[in-house]
């Protein structure tokens, strides 16, 4: 995230929106804002904890800090 006028930080972003959308938002046929909050804040902590991730080896982001943990612990 360099600043202002760097192309490349918006992929980051836009492809977190994606997710978002296509995981929550257009599954859940959301109604009002109450909902959308409760929707968005739960997909948010599933994405950020359990979700696996690609750039991860495909661990989720709890898996992959633990496991760095783990290793420095052993050595």
């Amino acid at each position: 995230m360099d600043g202002r006028g760097r192309c490349m930080d918006n992929i980051f972003i836009e492809r977190l929106w994606r997710s978002l959308k296509q995981e929550a938002v257009y599954l859940e046929g959301l109604t009002d804002g109450f909902t959308a909050h409760g929707v968005i804040r739960d997909w948010m902590t599933f994405y950020n904890t359990e979700r696996p991730h690609s750039a991860l080896e495909h661990k989720s982001p709890k898996e992959a800090y633990w496991a760095d943990r783990n290793m420095k612990l052993a050595a």
